[in-house]
């Protein structure tokens, strides 16, 4: 994979680009403005200014930069100030000077050169005092900023020397050019104790019109923006994680580790950070490095009392270290008296420079004292904290048992991820220890079993099956049939999560092993679970199951292992929805009573999908909220809480809060779901953005249709991507591709069985044919159509749709108006606008005006308010074409186009070529054509020309600034 050296987006800067923009406001409007940009190493202070300097160059403001340098107070004097007048001299020539080019000569020594040779034999250069020289420099700002507004901007202001810091001052608090913006950016990690930009920053902020503006890291959506930009694709979630936690959102940080070679994060720093990261570590006392390197092994996070028995150190030797470097900004210290490296990559640089004998002494170290002192660490943490420090020093027995205790202790606090990577490396260190099996009390295959278990739970399917065929080699089905079949169960649901086949082969062997092991609790759990995973597949083995296992419950006393069975065949195959809902919540009632969270949630998962089939979309809403809050509880988020989180998404969707709906999606994606359980969100995010044309449409709906080239999907997740590759394709105007699409729709065997999944299909199918006239493709959908129930007000919605696309002539006027009432019945708002526009058409071909005009007016107020910019497109199109007025057409026009459009309509309307347009606006020509495109396609007219005339006849051009 090809990585950029550097990221080309601004992520999660928009305050503080508002805010240099309404300081540039100001500017403009004559009052003298500074801002002082203050953030640490790597922030992205340089980026910020680029963007901003960019817009304020397109926005005809004069920009000069000027960098201070790294030479300290006996440096260059005004560096910065040199550099930004070099400029000016270049672009204007010295006749800018006005004849004191003398004067600027200690600025500018070449003017200096230029003035001797001009100056009759004899005549001194100037020797002007500096106030003098201040005021000639604040005079040549002022002249600049008449011609037009200034931004003087100067970078490393930690670096300045004296003479650049006093006549700044004197811009800021007594000369105050008119219409100059000054901004100043300084490394707010620099400014320890004593250093001289302290007091002076303290000096401006009494000064008026100056403002600061702080930047912080990124949080994590940052840090994937930055990671999508450089790798040029979406990165894994657990990549984002990893790469966040290291880099705790410095964005240079952020580049190195994405450039290192890794997409997901080198496991090694590059030398070329670690030197950076570590200069300033080298310019401690070499008792403060001794503590930071003690430090640096207990973690980034580390208590006083902690590092103080295991340094060792007399208390005022251990402060003045501590002292020092939270003085140096490479430790900053807390309230409660803890301590925390400033960069978690600092604390990684220095960690990595232990000698290997250093390493291992000190890690036993501090295992030992936590040990001894559980209460030196946060509470819970103990176990974890001992089992990380004796694996760190190569202790491997001590390394085993603190794993696996650590592990338990992480499975009672629910942390079920926690839990499987502690029980991986106690099985990566059970080759190491000899006495493995004694020292745990366990055999290997148990071992195994328990790290299978936690990675289902924790919803890491993929590692998951491999365990489960490591743990298929290991176990003798003959001596242990109940634990191969076990093992069995959980890898045919596996194999169907992953989407490698539908899990039936290995289903019927588990059960014919069960069936044949001794009778018992052990073998109810396992019939009851193997019958709840039969569910999908053969409904009836799965009933002879479950009733084979309920018959052995009586005896043994396990009813409750069967609420999953019931609640899984309640909500499978025919169902009385109402019924059913009432006999999930005695299931729900009974497992809350339990204590069995797990099947709680199943309960609260099928509830919430219920209710959503019902139409009872807020209900639904509450219930999966509910859920995903039980499911996060107990840690089972990533398994069967997933599906809570998507449930939620579709409600949302349904009721047309689709803010809402975009964050529970993003939330999904951050947990980075394993195989199908990430599916559901996928396609209704992947929907969701086809609907409002986000630009990371065609990502999202590429890897959902990804999941059509697997070996078995379930029906029920396999018929909606039917209807997201039918509507990607009408969206993106490929009548082929929408065809081809809709052909395989229809052949899909499963349809007819499944009428929620199968009305929306048919719904896209019909669009595709009556789109592009396909009589053949009408024919089967109304083939379909004519057997498929619709028992829910979604589906009735979906068939008086399908009716109402299939039909012809007088008959399309009076299904619209009944597909527009279905619609309204179900509440959806979203299929209820596009069923308006479409009763708009049949109405305006009948002479109905009032009653178009009507329809496209409360088409376009439904997309402006989902923000479903398709929608308000084409009810604008629609308004136009029929001749309305007031409905979607005049300021509606202004609404479809972004203010980067409107900029290059008004360029059109002027008769600009794309070149041209490019060179206006700073852009590249093939994103000016991209821009022309556009907005043809969205004022619906065929060329240049009548968009200009449109544009003027609307009114678009006079709300339009020009170009900046």
């Amino acid at each position: 994979m090809t990585v950029r050296a550097a990221s080309s987006v601004l992520v999660g800067r928009h305050r503080e680009i508002a805010a240099l923009r309404d300081a540039l406001g100001r500017a403009r409007a004559g009052e003298p403005t500074t801002v002082l940009v203050g953030g640490e190493a790597g922030v992205g202070k340089t980026r910020l200014l680029e963007e901003f300097a960019g817009w304020a160059t397109d926005g005809a403001a004069r920009v000069l930069v000027g960098q201070c340098l790294e030479l300290g107070e006996a440096g260059l004097p005004f560096a910065p100030f040199a550099a930004a007048l070099r400029a000016v001299l270049r672009a204007d020539g010295p006749e800018v000077f006005a004849g004191y080019e003398a004067e600027f000569a200690p600025l500018l020594p070449e003017l200096g050169r230029a003035a001797t040779l001009a100056a009759p034999r004899g005549i001194p250069l100037s020797d002007a005092p500096r106030g003098y020289l201040f005021d000639l420099v604040a005079e040549l700002f002022q002249r600049l900023a008449d011609a037009r507004p200034l931004v003087l901007i100067i970078e490393d202001l930690h670096w300045a020397d004296r003479s650049t810091r006093d006549l700044i001052g004197f811009l800021v608090r007594a000369a105050r050019p008119g219409r100059l913006l000054l901004v100043c950016t300084y490394r707010t990690d620099e400014l320890q104790r004593g250093h001289p930009l302290r007091p002076f920053l303290a000096e401006l902020d009494r000064a008026r019109g100056v403002e600061r503006v702080e930047l912080g890291r990124l949080d994590r959506d940052g840090t994937a923006a930055i990671l999508a930009d450089l790798l040029g694709a979406e990165p894994l979630a657990r990549a984002v994680d990893d790469v966040h936690d290291r880099t705790q959102g410095n964005p240079f940080f952020i580049e190195e580790l994405a450039v290192a070679g890794d997409p997901i994060g080198c496991a090694a720093l590059p030398e070329t950070l670690r030197d950076l990261l570590l200069a300033r570590v080298d310019r401690l006392p070499e008792p403060a490095q001794r503590v930071l390197r003690i430090a640096a092994a207990g973690g980034t996070r580390f208590a006083h009392d902690l590092l103080a028995e295991v340094a060792g150190l007399p208390e005022a030797e251990l402060e003045d270290a501590l002292r020092a470097a939270v003085a140096a900004q490479l430790v900053v210290a807390d309230r409660d008296g803890d301590y925390e490296f400033r960069h978690a990559l600092v604390r990684e640089a220095v960690h990595d420079e232990l000698l290997p004998g250093e390493h291992a002494r000190l890690h036993a170290r501090f295992a030992a004292a936590i040990e001894a002192q559980p209460h030196l660490v946060a509470a819970g943490r103990a176990p974890a904290e001992i089992a990380h420090h004796w694996h760190a020093a190569h202790d491997h027995p001590r390394a085993l048992v603190a794993a696996r205790a650590a592990a338990c202790a992480a499975a009672d606090r629910y942390a079920y991820a926690e839990q499987r990577r502690l029980l991986e490396r106690a099985l990566e260190l059970w080759e190491l220890v000899p006495d493995a099996a004694d020292l745990l009390g366990m055999d290997h295959l148990a071992l195994l079993e328990q790290t299978l278990d936690a990675a289902v739970t924790a919803g890491d399917f993929s590692r998951a099956i491999t365990l489960t065929r490591a743990g298929l080699a290991e176990v003798d089905a003959e001596a242990a049939p109940l634990r191969a079949a076990r093992l069995l169960d959980q890898r045919g649901r596996l194999m169907a999560l992953l989407g490698k086949s539908d899990g039936s082969r290995e289903l019927d062997e588990a059960y014919r092993l069960a069936a044949g092991g001794p009778p018992g609790a052990e073998r109810v759990r396992l019939l009851a679970d193997i019958a709840t995973h039969l569910v999908k597949i053969d409904p009836q083995k799965a009933a002879r199951v479950a009733a084979e296992a309920a018959t052995d419950a009586e005896a043994f006393g396990e009813n409750v292992a069967l609420l999953s069975t019931r609640i899984a065949l309640l909500c499978h195959g025919e169902r009385d929805l109402t019924g059913g809902l009432a006999e999930l919540g005695r299931a729900a009632a009974a497992a809350r009573a339990a204590g069995d969270v797990p099947t709680l949630v199943l309960a609260m998962v099928f509830e919430s999908d219920m209710l959503c089939e019902l139409g009872r979309y807020a209900e639904s809403a509450q219930a999966a909220e509910a859920g995903v809050a039980e499911a996060r509880r107990v840690g089972i988020s990533r398994s069967t809480g997933a599906y809570l989180l998507s449930n939620r998404a579709e409600a949302l969707i349904a009721l047309g809060r689709w803010d809402e709906a975009e964050a529970v999606c993003a939330e999904a994606a951050r947990i980075d779901l394993s195989g199908v359980t990430g599916l559901h969100w996928l396609q209704l995010g992947a929907g969701l953005r086809l609907a409002r044309a986000h630009p990371g449409a065609d990502e999202l709906v590429d890897r959902a249709l990804t999941f059509l080239n697997r070996p078995y999907l379930w029906p029920n997740h396999r018929l909606p991507l039917h209807e997201l590759a039918i509507e990607a394709a009408l969206a993106a105007d490929d009548k082929i591709e929408a065809v081809r699409a809709a052909r395989v729709a229809v052949a899909d065997g499963s349809l007819p069985q499944l009428p929620r999944e199968g009305w929306p299909v048919l719904s896209a199918v019909a669009r595709t044919a009556a789109r592009v006239g396909d009589r053949e493709l009408a024919a089967a959908v109304a083939a379909l159509a004519a057997d498929l129930p619709a028992r829910q007000p979604a589906a009735r919605a979906h068939a008086a749709q399908v009716t109402a696309l299939l039909a012809v002539g007088d008959q399309a006027l009076p299904a619209w108006r009944t597909a527009v009432d279905a619609w309204r019945a179900d509440g959806q708002p979203h299929p209820l606008g596009r069923a308006l526009l479409a009763l708009a058409e049949a109405t305006a071909a009948a002479g109905e005006r009032d009653e178009t005009a009507a329809a496209v007016t409360e088409a376009t107020e439904i997309g402006r308010r989902l923000g479903a910019a398709p929608l308000v497109e084409a009810a604008a199109t629609l308004a136009r074409r029929v001749g309305l007025r007031g409905a979607a057409g005049g300021g509606a026009g202004a609404d479809l186009l972004t203010a980067r459009e409107r900029e290059v309509l008004r360029l059109v309307a002027e008769g600009h070529s794309n070149s041209r347009i490019a060179e206006r606006l700073f852009i590249s020509p093939k994103t000016a054509s991209v821009h022309v495109s556009r907005i043809i396609a969205k004022l619906g007219v065929t060329n240049r020309v009548e968009a200009a005339a449109l544009a003027h006849r609307l009114g678009l051009l006079t709300e339009t600034a020009a170009p900046r």
